[in-house]
Protein backbone atom coordinates (compact mmCIF):
# COMPACT_ATOMS: atom_id res chain seq x y z
CA UNK A 1 0.00 0.00 0.00
CA UNK A 2 1.01 3.41 -0.79
CA UNK A 3 2.48 6.20 1.81
CA UNK A 4 0.08 9.29 1.59
CA UNK A 5 0.98 12.73 3.27
CA UNK A 6 -2.43 14.10 3.74
CA UNK A 7 -2.04 18.32 4.56
CA UNK A 8 -4.81 19.33 6.61
CA UNK A 9 -5.49 16.14 8.11
CA UNK A 10 -7.72 17.36 11.08
CA UNK A 11 -9.78 19.42 8.85
CA UNK A 12 -13.50 18.91 7.53
CA UNK A 13 -12.20 17.40 4.29
CA UNK A 14 -8.68 16.13 5.24
CA UNK A 15 -10.28 14.27 8.08
CA UNK A 16 -12.89 12.16 5.83
CA UNK A 17 -10.01 11.81 3.22
CA UNK A 18 -7.55 10.26 5.68
CA UNK A 19 -10.62 7.63 7.10
CA UNK A 20 -11.27 6.65 3.47
CA UNK A 21 -7.90 5.75 2.68
CA UNK A 22 -7.36 4.27 6.16
CA UNK A 23 -10.13 2.23 5.48
CA UNK A 24 -8.93 0.73 1.84
CA UNK A 25 -5.45 0.10 4.25
CA UNK A 26 -2.84 2.94 3.04
CA UNK A 27 -0.34 4.50 5.47
CA UNK A 28 -1.23 8.24 6.06
CA UNK A 29 0.77 10.69 7.35
CA UNK A 30 -1.18 13.54 8.35
CA UNK A 31 -0.21 17.35 8.80
CA UNK A 32 -2.22 20.04 10.50
CA UNK A 33 -1.01 23.42 12.21
CA UNK A 34 -4.01 23.01 14.48
CA UNK A 35 -4.68 26.62 13.73
CA UNK A 36 -7.94 28.87 15.74
CA UNK A 37 -9.44 29.90 12.88
CA UNK A 38 -12.77 27.96 14.01
CA UNK A 39 -12.80 25.78 16.84
CA UNK A 40 -9.92 23.89 17.71
CA UNK A 41 -11.59 21.23 20.10
CA UNK A 42 -13.44 20.07 16.89
CA UNK A 43 -9.98 19.41 14.94
CA UNK A 44 -9.07 17.46 18.49
CA UNK A 45 -11.95 15.65 18.04
CA UNK A 46 -11.62 14.83 14.31
CA UNK A 47 -7.43 13.86 14.98
CA UNK A 48 -8.38 11.91 17.59
CA UNK A 49 -10.41 9.05 15.99
CA UNK A 50 -7.47 9.10 13.28
CA UNK A 51 -4.56 8.83 15.56
CA UNK A 52 -6.80 5.72 17.36
CA UNK A 53 -5.80 3.85 13.31
CA UNK A 54 -2.52 1.75 13.72
CA UNK A 55 -1.25 3.31 10.33
CA UNK A 56 -1.97 6.79 10.39
CA UNK A 57 0.73 9.56 12.21
CA UNK A 58 0.39 12.76 12.88
CA UNK A 59 2.72 15.67 12.58
CA UNK A 60 2.07 19.44 13.81
CA UNK A 61 3.47 21.50 11.80
CA UNK A 62 2.77 24.79 9.72
CA UNK A 63 3.06 24.94 5.71
CA UNK A 64 5.44 27.90 6.11
CA UNK A 65 7.68 26.38 8.00
CA UNK A 66 10.35 25.56 5.59
CA UNK A 67 12.71 23.90 7.35
CA UNK A 68 10.42 21.67 9.30
CA UNK A 69 8.55 20.53 5.65
CA UNK A 70 12.15 19.79 4.20
CA UNK A 71 12.57 17.60 7.25
CA UNK A 72 8.88 15.89 7.01
CA UNK A 73 9.64 15.26 3.10
CA UNK A 74 12.90 14.00 3.51
CA UNK A 75 11.84 11.79 6.23
CA UNK A 76 9.06 10.49 5.12
CA UNK A 77 8.98 10.08 1.32
CA UNK A 78 5.47 9.89 0.31
CA UNK A 79 4.46 8.02 -2.56
CA UNK A 80 1.74 10.66 -3.36
CA UNK A 81 0.19 13.95 -1.51
CA UNK A 82 -2.66 15.27 -1.01
CA UNK A 83 -2.67 19.06 0.04
CA UNK A 84 -6.19 19.88 1.58
CA UNK A 85 -4.61 22.71 3.41
CA UNK A 86 -5.24 26.03 3.64
CA UNK A 87 -6.58 29.68 4.79
CA UNK A 88 -10.09 29.12 3.98
CA UNK A 89 -12.94 31.62 3.66
CA UNK A 90 -13.59 34.43 1.28
CA UNK A 91 -14.83 36.78 4.12
CA UNK A 92 -12.27 36.16 6.40
CA UNK A 93 -9.25 37.26 3.71
CA UNK A 94 -10.40 40.93 4.02
CA UNK A 95 -9.88 41.24 7.13
CA UNK A 96 -6.53 39.05 7.11
CA UNK A 97 -4.71 39.19 3.90
CA UNK A 98 -1.33 38.04 5.10
CA UNK A 99 -2.73 34.77 6.46
CA UNK A 100 -3.43 34.04 3.19
CA UNK A 101 0.09 34.70 1.94
CA UNK A 102 1.82 32.57 4.43
CA UNK A 103 -0.51 29.25 4.18
CA UNK A 104 -1.64 29.65 0.61
CA UNK A 105 1.19 30.85 -1.25
CA UNK A 106 4.41 30.36 0.66
CA UNK A 107 3.22 27.15 2.00
CA UNK A 108 1.84 25.77 -1.44
CA UNK A 109 5.88 26.42 -2.51
CA UNK A 110 6.58 24.49 0.19
CA UNK A 111 4.59 21.88 -0.76
CA UNK A 112 6.13 21.49 -4.60
CA UNK A 113 9.54 21.57 -3.43
CA UNK A 114 8.80 19.00 -1.23
CA UNK A 115 6.94 16.97 -3.92
CA UNK A 116 10.42 17.86 -6.48
CA UNK A 117 12.81 16.75 -3.83
CA UNK A 118 11.28 13.39 -3.21
CA UNK A 119 10.13 12.68 -6.50
CA UNK A 120 6.37 12.22 -5.73
CA UNK A 121 4.18 10.19 -7.66
CA UNK A 122 0.90 12.70 -7.68
CA UNK A 123 0.27 15.86 -6.01
CA UNK A 124 -3.52 16.28 -5.71
CA UNK A 125 -4.30 19.84 -4.56
CA UNK A 126 -7.22 21.93 -3.23
CA UNK A 127 -8.31 24.30 -5.76
CA UNK A 128 -11.97 26.02 -5.01
CA UNK A 129 -14.79 27.38 -7.33
CA UNK A 130 -13.62 31.17 -5.72
CA UNK A 131 -11.17 31.10 -8.66
CA UNK A 132 -14.44 31.59 -11.14
CA UNK A 133 -14.67 35.17 -9.71
CA UNK A 134 -16.33 37.58 -11.98
CA UNK A 135 -17.20 34.51 -14.60
CA UNK A 136 -21.20 35.04 -15.55
CA UNK A 137 -21.00 32.14 -18.07
CA UNK A 138 -22.95 28.48 -16.02
CA UNK A 139 -21.90 26.27 -15.93
CA UNK A 140 -18.29 26.51 -14.82
CA UNK A 141 -16.29 24.83 -16.59
CA UNK A 142 -12.18 23.55 -16.28
CA UNK A 143 -11.96 25.05 -20.00
CA UNK A 144 -13.26 28.46 -19.20
CA UNK A 145 -10.74 31.66 -17.82
CA UNK A 146 -10.40 32.72 -14.36
CA UNK A 147 -8.45 35.62 -14.78
CA UNK A 148 -10.91 37.63 -12.62
CA UNK A 149 -11.04 36.68 -8.85
CA UNK A 150 -12.88 38.57 -6.49
CA UNK A 151 -11.21 37.72 -3.13
CA UNK A 152 -7.79 37.34 -2.39
CA UNK A 153 -8.32 33.73 -0.99
CA UNK A 154 -9.44 33.55 -4.76
CA UNK A 155 -6.57 34.67 -6.21
CA UNK A 156 -4.13 32.66 -3.63
CA UNK A 157 -6.06 29.52 -5.50
CA UNK A 158 -5.93 30.40 -9.04
CA UNK A 159 -2.12 30.90 -7.73
CA UNK A 160 -1.69 27.74 -6.56
CA UNK A 161 -2.93 26.18 -10.41
CA UNK A 162 -0.55 28.38 -12.18
CA UNK A 163 2.45 27.59 -9.20
CA UNK A 164 1.51 23.54 -9.80
CA UNK A 165 1.97 23.77 -13.63
CA UNK A 166 4.98 25.42 -13.49
CA UNK A 167 6.53 22.88 -11.71
CA UNK A 168 4.67 20.33 -13.68
CA UNK A 169 6.53 21.78 -17.05
CA UNK A 170 9.73 22.28 -15.54
CA UNK A 171 9.79 18.86 -13.49
CA UNK A 172 7.70 16.74 -14.90
CA UNK A 173 5.64 16.15 -11.29
CA UNK A 174 2.48 15.29 -11.75
CA UNK A 175 -0.28 17.41 -10.04
CA UNK A 176 -4.29 17.66 -10.11
CA UNK A 177 -6.28 20.31 -8.71
CA UNK A 178 -9.71 20.36 -7.66
CA UNK A 179 -12.11 22.72 -7.42
CA UNK A 180 -14.69 22.25 -4.63
CA UNK A 181 -17.96 23.86 -4.47
CA UNK A 182 -19.35 24.29 -1.37
CA UNK A 183 -18.47 21.37 0.85
CA UNK A 184 -20.77 20.13 3.51
CA UNK A 185 -21.58 17.65 5.93
CA UNK A 186 -20.94 15.72 9.36
CA UNK A 187 -17.99 17.42 11.00
CA UNK A 188 -17.77 20.41 8.89
CA UNK A 189 -16.32 23.42 9.47
CA UNK A 190 -18.41 26.00 12.07
CA UNK A 191 -17.48 28.92 9.57
CA UNK A 192 -19.72 27.35 6.58
CA UNK A 193 -23.64 28.02 6.21
CA UNK A 194 -24.60 24.63 6.79
CA UNK A 195 -23.26 24.82 10.13
CA UNK A 196 -23.38 28.29 11.62
CA UNK A 197 -27.43 27.97 10.22
CA UNK A 198 -27.62 25.39 12.45
CA UNK A 199 -26.45 26.45 15.31
CA UNK A 200 -28.07 29.85 15.35
CA UNK A 201 -31.42 27.92 14.40
CA UNK A 202 -31.34 26.17 17.57
CA UNK A 203 -30.25 28.53 19.70
CA UNK A 204 -32.91 30.91 18.91
CA UNK A 205 -30.91 33.57 17.16
CA UNK A 206 -31.43 34.98 13.95
CA UNK A 207 -29.54 34.07 10.48
CA UNK A 208 -27.57 36.49 8.45
CA UNK A 209 -28.90 35.72 4.70
CA UNK A 210 -26.73 38.01 2.13
CA UNK A 211 -27.57 39.30 -1.12
CA UNK A 212 -31.17 38.86 0.39
CA UNK A 213 -31.32 35.02 -0.25
CA UNK A 214 -30.68 36.19 -3.83
CA UNK A 215 -27.61 33.12 -4.63
CA UNK A 216 -27.62 30.13 -5.47
CA UNK A 217 -24.81 28.11 -4.44
CA UNK A 218 -24.10 24.49 -5.82
CA UNK A 219 -23.82 22.42 -2.29
CA UNK A 220 -21.40 19.56 -2.43
CA UNK A 221 -21.89 16.60 0.21
CA UNK A 222 -18.83 15.57 1.65
CA UNK A 223 -18.83 12.21 1.00
CA UNK A 224 -18.85 13.10 -3.14
CA UNK A 225 -16.08 15.09 -2.42
CA UNK A 226 -13.77 12.30 -0.91
CA UNK A 227 -15.03 9.85 -3.94
CA UNK A 228 -14.13 12.14 -6.47
CA UNK A 229 -10.46 13.15 -4.17
CA UNK A 230 -9.66 9.36 -4.24
CA UNK A 231 -10.53 8.20 -7.58
CA UNK A 232 -8.16 11.41 -9.15
CA UNK A 233 -5.48 10.64 -6.70
CA UNK A 234 -5.35 6.96 -8.47
CA UNK A 235 -4.95 8.25 -11.96
CA UNK A 236 -2.10 9.95 -12.56
CA UNK A 237 -2.21 12.60 -15.03
CA UNK A 238 -0.22 12.28 -18.48
CA UNK A 239 0.76 14.81 -20.84
CA UNK A 240 -2.11 15.72 -23.22
CA UNK A 241 -0.47 15.59 -26.63
CA UNK A 242 -3.04 17.37 -28.45
CA UNK A 243 -2.44 20.54 -26.16
CA UNK A 244 -1.29 23.54 -28.25
CA UNK A 245 0.05 27.00 -27.06
CA UNK A 246 -1.61 28.31 -29.94
CA UNK A 247 -5.14 27.71 -28.30
CA UNK A 248 -4.55 26.78 -24.71
CA UNK A 249 -7.22 24.89 -22.97
CA UNK A 250 -6.41 26.09 -18.82
CA UNK A 251 -7.96 22.74 -17.81
CA UNK A 252 -5.04 20.90 -19.69
CA UNK A 253 -1.31 20.98 -20.51
CA UNK A 254 1.73 19.50 -22.62
CA UNK A 255 2.74 18.68 -18.98
CA UNK A 256 1.49 16.32 -16.92
CA UNK A 257 -1.52 18.33 -15.67
CA UNK A 258 -4.58 18.77 -15.08
CA UNK A 259 -7.95 20.78 -13.48
CA UNK A 260 -11.54 18.83 -12.58
CA UNK A 261 -14.58 20.67 -11.12
CA UNK A 262 -16.00 18.56 -7.95
CA UNK A 263 -19.39 20.14 -7.68
CA UNK A 264 -22.86 18.07 -7.30
CA UNK A 265 -23.96 20.43 -10.19
CA UNK A 266 -27.59 20.85 -9.02
CA UNK A 267 -27.26 24.90 -7.62
CA UNK A 268 -29.78 25.42 -4.89
CA UNK A 269 -31.39 28.50 -4.15
CA UNK A 270 -30.05 29.61 -0.46
CA UNK A 271 -33.65 30.31 0.83
CA UNK A 272 -34.44 26.90 -0.81
CA UNK A 273 -31.63 25.16 1.48
CA UNK A 274 -32.72 27.01 4.40
CA UNK A 275 -36.22 25.64 3.93
CA UNK A 276 -34.71 22.09 3.79
CA UNK A 277 -32.65 22.29 6.39
CA UNK A 278 -35.59 24.00 8.78
CA UNK A 279 -37.54 21.10 7.56
CA UNK A 280 -34.95 18.42 9.06
CA UNK A 281 -34.63 20.66 12.20
CA UNK A 282 -38.22 20.92 12.54
CA UNK A 283 -37.67 24.57 13.44
CA UNK A 284 -37.59 27.64 11.67
CA UNK A 285 -35.43 29.97 10.96
CA UNK A 286 -34.97 33.78 11.72
CA UNK A 287 -33.70 35.80 8.91
CA UNK A 288 -31.74 38.75 8.90
CA UNK A 289 -31.42 39.87 5.06
CA UNK A 290 -28.14 41.30 4.40
CA UNK A 291 -26.72 43.20 0.95
CA UNK A 292 -24.03 41.03 -0.87
CA UNK A 293 -20.83 40.91 0.75
CA UNK A 294 -17.18 42.21 -0.52
CA UNK A 295 -15.59 38.77 -2.33
CA UNK A 296 -19.24 36.93 -2.82
CA UNK A 297 -20.39 35.88 -6.21
CA UNK A 298 -24.13 35.32 -7.14
CA UNK A 299 -24.11 31.68 -8.16
CA UNK A 300 -21.54 28.95 -8.70
CA UNK A 301 -22.75 25.70 -10.77
CA UNK A 302 -20.33 23.09 -11.39
CA UNK A 303 -19.45 21.46 -15.17
CA UNK A 304 -18.40 18.01 -14.06
CA UNK A 305 -18.57 16.68 -17.91
CA UNK A 306 -14.16 16.20 -17.91
CA UNK A 307 -14.32 14.27 -14.52
CA UNK A 308 -17.21 12.24 -15.09
CA UNK A 309 -15.19 11.28 -18.60
CA UNK A 310 -11.96 11.02 -17.27
CA UNK A 311 -12.67 9.11 -13.22
CA UNK A 312 -16.25 7.96 -14.18
CA UNK A 313 -17.82 9.72 -10.99
CA UNK A 314 -20.12 12.34 -10.80
CA UNK A 315 -21.48 13.82 -7.30
CA UNK A 316 -25.16 12.45 -6.69
CA UNK A 317 -26.31 13.52 -2.64
CA UNK A 318 -29.40 15.52 -2.89
CA UNK A 319 -29.45 18.43 -0.29
CA UNK A 320 -32.48 16.95 1.48
CA UNK A 321 -30.21 13.90 2.07
CA UNK A 322 -27.58 15.13 3.14
CA UNK A 323 -28.93 17.74 5.17
CA UNK A 324 -30.39 15.48 7.17
CA UNK A 325 -27.27 13.36 7.23
CA UNK A 326 -25.60 16.72 8.88
CA UNK A 327 -28.13 17.20 11.33
CA UNK A 328 -28.11 14.03 12.57
CA UNK A 329 -24.23 13.91 13.17
CA UNK A 330 -24.76 17.57 14.75
CA UNK A 331 -27.43 16.54 17.16
CA UNK A 332 -25.24 13.59 18.22
CA UNK A 333 -22.03 15.70 18.40
CA UNK A 334 -23.23 18.56 20.37
CA UNK A 335 -26.21 16.66 22.43
CA UNK A 336 -25.17 13.45 22.24
CA UNK A 337 -28.76 11.68 21.60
Amino acid sequence: MSKILVTGAAGFIGFHVSQQLLARGETVIGLDNLNDYYDVNLKYDRLSQLKAQEHFQFHYLDLSDRPGMERLFAEQQPDRVIHLAAQAGVRYSLQNPHAYVDSNLVGFVNILEGCRQTEVQHLVYASSSSVYGANRTMPFSVHHNVDHPLSLYAATKKANELMAHTYSHLYKIPTTGLRFFTVYGPWGRPDMATFSFTQAILEGRAIDVYNHGKMKRDFTYIDDIVEGILRVSDRIPQPDPHWTGKLPDPSLSSAPYRIYNIGNHQPIELLHFIEVLEDCLGKKAEKNFLPLQPGDVLATYADIDDLRHDVGFEPCTSIEVGLARFVDWYRNYYFKV
